[in-house]
């Protein structure tokens, strides 16, 4: 029997996220109040009370999401004892950390430093994603490969569920044929940008330095990564996939299906909402799931 824990990424995030984990103890106290600190503004007042528009933008929603999912895996204390680990996009540092490849403070500057380093190329190419439903992963693909304009597969959530991201005409012209190609649904996001794709290379650019710059140690156990959905332990091979995860895909479907064939039957999702949890239903009926509880 295996324990999978995973963590989810942007999107998770709801008003009044973490105010009951603050609240929970002297320590998860003193770790927010030190996120407070690190990352210079009272984040814990806008998860508290912020509205759903002010958790929407990207430099507090990554932060915001992180430190939910960290500090409720630390809240857990023994009873957070995972065989393998996997976070979606941003969820991946809160895996990291979690597992004990990366260090409290690193890990919430690096989310920082992603979301600013996002939320900057975003502004040099206004771009897009779309969800789309009904169609396997291939015809997805090739239409993808067939439109002149940047747009590429960047979410495998579950099977018929892929989200595609590029600039703004080859979204749309995308969706226009994924539709004809027999599409149930196209629907464009309501996202600054184009995720997990070539025209995030600037924030990738930015976004190795500080990487680079951090010590990883070996965590305590596999974590699965998002480029390749495989599980790794080397320090520096979960460096080089975390430094490609920016334009890389999200290999969702993949990374479940390969934690279930390397023994997990259960699945605990870390951090705020259920979103991961279903996609794991979607991906196998079979599997166990659940959310974390303090």
């Amino acid at each position: 029997m295996k324990k999978a824990y995973i963590f989810p990424g942007q999107g998770a995030q709801f008003a009044g996220m973490g105010k009951e984990l603050y609240d929970h103890s002297d320590e998860t106290k003193f770790l927010f109040e030190q996120a407070n600190e690190v990352l210079g503004f009272r984040i814990t007042d806008v998860m508290f009370d912020g509205t759903d528009e002010e958790l929407k933008q990207t430099a507090v929603t990554q932060p915001a999401i992180f430190l939910h999912s960290v500090i409720l895996a630390k809240a857990m204390g023994n009873a957070f004892r995972p065989d393998m680990v996997a976070g979606h996009s941003l969820g991946e540092f809160s895996a990291l950390v979690s597992a004990g490849a990366l260090g409290y403070e690193d890990g919430l500057r690096l989310v920082a430093a992603r979301a600013k380093a996002m939320q900057k190329a975003t502004e040099i190419q206004p771009s897009a994603m779309a969800a789309i439903l009904g169609l396997d992963d291939f015809t997805v693909e090739d239409v993808c490969q067939r439109v002149s304009e940047v747009v590429v597969p960047a979410n495998y959530n579950c099977p018929g569920q892929l989200v595609i991201s590029g600039t703004i005409a080859g979204v749309d012209k995308a969706c226009e044929l994924l539709l004809e190609a027999g599409a149930r649904r196209a629907l464009k996001l309501n996202v600054g940008g184009a995720f997990h794709s070539p025209l995030m290379e600037a924030a990738k650019v930015k976004l190795q330095a500080a990487i680079e710059s951090v010590q990883l140690s070996e965590p305590i156990c596999p974590v699965y990564q998002n480029v390749d959905a495989k599980a790794y332990t080397d320090p520096d091979a979960i460096k080089h996939n975390l430094i490609e995860q920016l334009t890389g895909p999200v290999r969702w479907t993949q990374t479940i299906l390969h934690m279930i064939e390397d023994g997990a039957n259960s699945f605990t999702e870390v951090g705020p909402g259920n979103v991961l949890q279903g996609l794991v239903k979607k991906i196998d009926r079979q599997a166990e799931t659940a959310a974390a509880v303090l």
